[in-house]
């Protein structure tokens, strides 16, 4: 039998805060990241709140600081999704304490980061130079920012971790499908681990001012940390965030062999298409539950064995009821045992990056037994009187086996099972 998967390392930039600790502590006290935008003018734009990453200046204890991460002359080169990659980077790195030094390991280290969008704001940005000064004022670092696969191309170049690269563009299921990717890469043999996640950074008006097309964004103004209410009756769309979460992972026997502690197990793994709605899925979620069936499988568990779910709940009424379907499609009448928590209601929807961020939330559930809070799950829509959803506050329970959900546009969908060592 195989060696089972083990999380070594995580790192975490999020709208909470920068470090695992500093944001999961704030996350179980009940805090919002959410707040009003004043990164640019957002002007006659009805979307004035998105969840950024706080900057030393408004958060001293821990705020993002480009500085730690990269000098001026490197930071020309790099969009903000790659800084914050970085950052996560070297904190996941450190805690594995895995800096490879030999040719064979630097091999067969892999770098995964998913990513949404990637460097939006720079392809905006480079379009008003153009319109306004001429393309002999565009930087010769425009592509090589924007590009998606940058953030995992950065963080490689920087330690030097030659094993694959990769990058899953698939919206937001994104990080949890750069998990999974790892995974197979480990499993297969072509790497012995793996930095994994995804990374995020489109606070923006022109992808504000998209979403907002669609209305899909919440249109919130008075309260930011009202704005993100996932399963509520008051959600009017969900709120944009911003950040990056990377595990590093290998098997166990990897870790013991090297004297790693390992953090948890990353026992199922699933993916599947909904071959249904570019935005929406099936009513029925059977596309998102055959995900969930496929990680549960992988790890050989029943529907009831899992301990908690960390929802993908965006907060928009047409995923969040679509994800319900699917949870009650795959979990039957298992479901109203299980108690279920949207930690986006206090960072907002990081996209690419959510998978990554959440899976770390989902890890730590399990490593604490404390379930995260749902914020402003006030009144939640009639029909789901009967699920058992961690409002309020935080909750001690018991943890073996954790859900964390990804789902993106175009009908992708993509579960992860984590569990206690």
């Amino acid at each position: 039998m195989s060696s089972p998967l083990v999380i070594t390392g995580m790192g975490m930039v999020s709208p909470l805060g920068c470090g695992v600790n500093a944001s999961w502590e704030r996350l179980l006290a009940g805090r919002s990241g959410v707040s009003s935008i004043t990164r640019f003018e957002t002007g006659d734009l009805p979307i004035k709140v998105a969840g950024s990453v706080p900057g030393m200046e408004s958060d001293p204890e821990a705020g993002f600081d480009p500085d730690r991460v990269a000098d001026a002359k490197e930071r020309r080169k790099m969009e903000l999704f790659s800084l914050y990659a970085m950052a996560a980077a070297e904190e996941a790195l450190t805690q594995a304490n895995w800096f490879p030094s030999s040719d064979e390991d630097r091999l067969a280290t892999a770098t995964i980061v998913g990513s949404g969008i990637g460097g939006f704001p720079t392809i905006t940005q480079a379009q008003d130079t153009l319109t306004t000064r001429g393309h002999r004022r565009l930087s010769p670092f425009t592509v090589p920012a924007f590009l998606a696969n940058l953030a995992a191309g950065n963080v490689s170049i920087r330690y030097g971790l030659r094993g694959p690269l990769g990058c899953p563009v698939t919206a937001c299921a994104a990080g949890v499908q750069a998990i999974g990717d790892g995974m197979r890469l480990i499993r297969s043999g072509e790497a012995e681990v793996a930095l994994v996640g995804g990374a995020e950074a489109c606070i923006d008006p022109l992808s504000l001012a998209s979403f907002h097309a669609m209305k899909a964004l919440s249109t919130e103004q008075e309260a930011p940390a009202k704005a993100s209410r996932p399963f509520d009756q008051a959600r009017n769309g969900f709120v944009m965030g911003e950040g990056a979460g990377l595990l590093v992972i290998e098997t166990l026997a990897h870790a013991e062999a090297r004297g790693a502690t390992p953090l948890a197990f990353l026992s199922g793994y699933g993916t599947s298409a909904d071959a249904h709605h570019i935005t929406a899925g099936p009513e029925d979620g059977a596309g998102a539950a055959a995900a969930i069936r496929a990680a549960l499988r992988m790890a050989g568990l029943a529907p009831e064995a899992i301990d908690h779910i960390n929802a993908h709940a965006t907060s928009t009424p047409v995923g969040d009821r679509a994800e319900i379907a699917s949870l009650r499609n795959a979990f039957g009448d298992a479901l109203p045992g299980i108690p279920i928590s949207a930690t986006k209601s206090a960072t907002g929807h990081l996209l690419g990056a959510a998978g990554g961020v959440e899976s770390i939330f989902s890890a730590l559930a399990a490593i604490q037994d404390r379930l995260p809070p749902t914020l402003n799950l006030e009144h939640p829509d009639a029909d789901l009187s009967d699920l058992n959803f961690v409002s309020g506050e935080a909750r001690e329970h018991r943890c073996q086996h954790v859900l964390c959900n990804g789902f993106g546009f175009g009908g992708v969908n993509a579960a992860l099972i984590v569990s206690k060592v």
